[in-house]
């Protein structure tokens, strides 16, 4: 039976949708000519100065309003932050048959942001989603990890080692464990590879951003201690896969897991990078999912750029 807590996490999916930043605005009046014509502006609460200003219809001399006279009115301008995502990702370059999608989430606010609701191959970002399934196991049997398993998950996680991956794999019932646990996690819209091929698991940009939340947030099914867990792995990534979701950090720090796989069918690559960066003292969860590339280097050179427009969607700086 699903949790009362997943049950709100499910109903709210992401808990400030529709993704709205709210800005209030003071309309005064500010004055009013002889023929009792009244003239307004609004001023932004920042103080950042005038929004608007505009005249109403004249009014008679017995209800006009005297020069002494302020009124105050609140206007509400609204930004909706998938449509600043879609802009933002204008600006990252797309060739050939590449595909992308990404999302991204202020840690802060709650406030997030979705472009693109494709599903895509997972390829190793899975291996965070199948050590979050053995965790959570563990957690309802009352059990800890054995030393083997602290060992798969450590060369799962920070060097994508395939072998373990499948160990752990075949530990937590393969797709149907994953797909159960994924229930409880609240991730709707991922669906385990068939067999052995966990990397052929599907899902989406906004489920990974789910998957974030329960790593690095507070309200999750994960206890603190396998959040920790997940949380330090991801923070040890081998010094040849520090690329991905790391480039739109400034330096003071990240956490990732990435995904990287060739196409037998097509020779194009699947490019997939997760994980938190912390800008100016300001934490993000981001996830980019990618495929179609025609070589490994040009899958991460989109995925980090998509990193950097989605985190600009809150900095507010242009992606680069």
């Amino acid at each position: 039976m699903e949790s009362s807590r997943a049950a709100r996490r499910r109903a709210r999916r992401f808990p400030r949708r529709p993704l709205m930043y709210t800005a209030l605005a003071c309309v005064a009046v500010v004055g009013v000519t002889a023929g009792g014509t009244v003239y307004v502006k609004a001023q932004a609460h920042s103080g950042v100065g005038v929004v608007s200003s505009a005249a109403t219809p004249s009014l008679s001399p017995s209800s006009a309003v005297t020069p002494t006279t302020q009124e105050a009115a609140v206007a509400e301008a609204v930004v909706d932050l998938d449509e600043r995502l879609a802009d933002a990702m204008k600006s990252v370059s797309v060739t050939g048959e590449q595909k992308v999608s990404a999302a991204v989430l202020d840690l802060e606010s709650g406030d997030s942001a979705v472009h693109g609701d494709g599903a895509f191959d997972t390829a190793s970002i899975v291996k965070v989603d199948i050590l979050a399934a053995l965790l959570l196991r563990h957690q309802e049997a009352g059990t800890r990890l054995s030393a083997q398993e602290k060992a798969y998950a450590t060369t799962m996680i920070e060097n994508s080692d395939n072998t373990s991956a499948s160990a752990l794999w075949d530990i937590i019932g393969k797709a149907s464990g994953l797909d159960a646990a994924n229930e409880k996690l609240g991730l709707t819209g991922t669906k385990g590879g068939d067999g052995a091929l966990w990397g052929l698991t599907r899902t989406t940009a906004a489920d990974q951003l789910v998957l974030l939340q329960q790593v690095f947030g507070d309200d999750s099914e994960l206890s603190e201690a396998s959040r920790s867990y997940l949380r330090d792995l991801m923070g040890q990534i081998a010094a040849d896969q520090r690329w991905g979701v790391s480039a739109a950090a400034d330096g003071s720090g990240w956490a990732l897991k990435n995904g990287w796989l060739p196409r037998s069918t097509t020779g194009l690559w699947d490019i997939n990078s997760i994980g938190r960066v912390t800008v100016d003292g300001h934490a993000y969860l981001v996830a980019v999912l990618s495929n179609g590339s025609t070589a490994q280097a040009k899958g991460i050179s989109l995925v980090e750029a998509a990193a950097k427009a989605a985190v600009s969607v809150f900095t507010g700086t242009a992606a680069r």
